[in-house]
Order: structure tokens, then C-alpha cells, then sequence
């Protein structure tokens, strides 16, 4: 069970002590079935891309063998094609309550394989899942359009989505170089996804009319810098566009423009991204900023808080929102496996497709 000699890594000034950081991991672990599922909370429903941002959290936290479970969850109920379903009531793999498969949450079990993989060195783990991060990879690069972003699901009868979502796709050039470096170490190459990946970071970082336009979410904004296929200057200067429309001093980041809503969720992966940056101070301001959404009791954090009406709204307390935190605080902290994976310092680049003349996407 973790303790806070566990937890002291996990240590933020205004954030987390090691008794705030235990009970935390202490919160997702009690969410967390029998069968490895981590679902919302208990009663909720499991997404398989939040699923797997708590098992990271776990991870960060020292909770491998949680985190492992959670993983093997995924490879035992993966669908036949690669993919998984959208939610699955409380976890259930036998109840699902929503059967589109959307590619974004498909492909970030390679985010998650790998960051378990460098937090554990294991390499017996590592050839366990990689036939279901080959799979996976091989569902969503099925839903790549021409012009490299990719389409963001299958409907329940088979039927494919093209429009594209910036953020899923943000977080697909992620996951895709994840799998690379996965296949890598495998010494396995794969020159297609090296291609695909190439394509889709120049799609978002020069063709936003590919994408349905979302700019009224936060997630748009951030995400193709959290996602790695922005750096730089570049990076730097959409993190100062979107900072005023976005960003409330002192209570956080709203999930979408005019909503006077902050989510804690949106305001960690914002952190996640300034870190990334080199922003730390920002970073860490951030999240301090959440605090107000800290249950003490359980440890979890309340998913948003209208600040118009002073209320949390929903009333619920989510595994995703407090893997989120834990994984920036992670980060922030020094976690060699946390950084590694969101820094891109370790993750392969794609090749650039000659016929745009796109250039490849860039480590930190």
C-alpha cells in the first residue's frame, strides 16, 4: 500500500505534501477493480484513454503493479479489429454503454505502455503488450485522411468519422511516437508509422482547416504542444495567444469559451504543457490554482468549479482528474519516466512525407 515515504517524490510546494500525494494515489487505487479497471469512479463508466492516465499516475506513484493490471485490463478486452469501445459501465468489459471506438482513446495505451516500461525496466511486461500496441496502432492509423490528420472514430456499425479532432489528433502524434520508441527498443522498425507520424505533425502544426474547428476549447490550444508536434517558438507564442482567454488567476483553466466552468483536468494538462516548455513557475502556479477542487477526504479532485455561482459542478470526484495532477506534479518533480515520455527527449521522430514537403517532427 503506498506510503508517503513513497509519495516523496510526489512533493509540491502549495500542491501535495507526501500525506496529500498518498492519499491521492491511495483515492485512484480504491477506484481501481479487482480486474484492473479504472473506471471514473466507482458506478461511472471506464474510457480507455482515462483509464490509462490513471494507470500512468500509479506508475508515477510507484504503483506498478496497479498500473500493470490496468494495462493487462486493456489487452484482454482489446476488440478483434484493435480497437476498444468508448465507455464500458463501471468497467465492465461485458456492459458497454457506448460501442463507437474513437482512435484517440485507442492509441494512448502506447503513451501508457511506455511510460510503464521506463518506470519499471520491464521487459517481459513490454513483450506482453506489444502485440496490443501494434494492434491498436494499426485501428487508428486505418482512420488516417490523405492529408495526415486523422479521423476521429468508427461508429457502432463500422462506419468511419473523417473529420478530424486537433486535440485527439495532438495526442495520436503523442501516442504514435511513443510506439515508436517502443518498437524501437524492440528493434522492430516501423517505417510506416514513422510516415504516418511525420504526416500528421505537419497537418497540425500547418493545416489547421483540416481539423473541425474546436478553438473554443482549451484542449485545442495546448494540446498540440503537449502533444509534441509544436515546440519552440512556435509552441511558445500559441501558449501566449490562447493565456488571456483561457487562464483565470487564481481558480484555474476553463474547458471551453464563454463557460465561466474551470475543470481540474484541462488545468493539469495545461501545466503538463508549460512544463514541457520550460515554464515551470507557470506551471507550478497552475496548479496551485486547483487546489480549491481537493477533496481531503478521498484525496481526489472535483472534475470543474463554475465560478460564477461559486458551485462545483459535476459533483464528482475522477480518477482522470487526479492522474492528471500527479502525472504534472511527476513531472514538475523529476520522474525520470514521466518527463521522458512528455518531454520527447527519448521518443523517435516521424519522417517527413516528401510529397508536402512537411518537415519532421522534433524532440525537446
Amino acid at each position: 500500500m503506498t506510503s508517503p515515504e513513497r509519495t516523496e517524490h510526489l512533493v509540491l510546494p502549495g500542491v501535495l505534501t507526501a500525506d496529500q500525494a498518498t492519499r491521492t494515489v491511495r483515492g485512484i487505487l480504491a477506484v481501481q477493480r479487482e480486474d484492473g479497471a479504472i473506471p471514473w469512479f466507482r458506478g461511472h463508466h471506464l474510457d480507455p484513454w482515462d483509464h490509462t492516465e490513471a494507470a500512468m499516475a500509479l506508475d508515477a506513484a510507484g504503483e506498478h503493479a496497479a498500473a500493470a493490471s490496468a494495462y493487462d485490463w486493456l489487452a484482454r478486452h482489446q476488440n478483434p479489429d484493435g480497437s476498444w469501445y468508448a465507455a464500458y459501465a463501471d468497467g465492465d468489459p461485458h456492459d458497454v454503454t457506448d460501442r463507437g471506438r474513437e482512435t484517440n482513446f485507442c492509441a494512448y495505451i502506447a503513451v501508457g505502455v511506455w511510460h510503464h516500461y521506463l518506470s519499471t525496466g520491464d521487459d517481459t511486461f513490454l513483450d506482453r503488450l506489444w502485440p496490443t500496441v501494434v494492434a491498436a496502432v494499426e485501428f487508428v492509423l486505418g482512420l488516417q485522411q490523405p492529408g495526415g490528420q486523422i479521423g476521429w472514430k468508427r461508429e457502432p456499425d463500422g462506419t468511419p468519422v473523417n473529420e478530424a479532432l486537433l486535440t485527439g489528433s495532438s495526442s495520436i502524434h503523442q501516442a504514435l511516437r511513443c510506439a515508436l520508441a517502443i518498437a524501437e527498443q524492440r528493434e522492430e522498425a516501423q517505417p510506416d508509422w514513422e510516415l504516418a507520424t511525420g504526416s500528421l505533425a505537419h497537418a497540425i502544426r500547418s493545416h489547421p482547416e483540416r481539423f473541425l474547428d474546436k478553438d473554443r476549447y482549451s484542449m485545442d490550444w495546448y494540446y498540440p504542444v503537449l502533444g509534441g508536434a509544436l515546440t519552440g517558438v512556435e509552441a511558445k507564442s500559441r501558449m501566449e495567444e490562447g493565456w488571456d482567454r483561457f487562464v483565470v488567476p487564481d481558480l484555474g483553466v476553463r474547458c471551453v469559451i464563454p463557460n465561466n466552468w474551470v475543470t481540474g483536468g484541462e488545468s493539469a494538462e495545461l501545466a503538463l504543457a508549460l512544463w514541457v516548455l520550460g515554464e515551470s513557475d507557470r506551471a507550478l502556479e497552475i496548479l496551485q490554482s486547483i487546489q480549491h477542487l481537493r477533496d481531503p477526504e478521498t484525496g481526489l479532485y472535483w472534475t470543474g468549479y463554475v465560478f460564477d455561482d461559486k458551485a462545483i459542478w459535476p459533483e464528482e470526484l475522477t480518477t482522470w482528474t487526479a492522474g492528471s495532477l500527479l502525472l504534472a506534479v511527476a513531472a514538475l518533480g523529476g520522474d525520470e519516466a514521466t518527463c521522458a515520455v512528455f518531454s520527447g527527449e527519448r521518443l523517435p521522430v516521424g519522417l517527413a512525407p516528401e510529397c508536402c514537403g512537411a518537415p519532421a517532427a522534433g524532440g525537446q
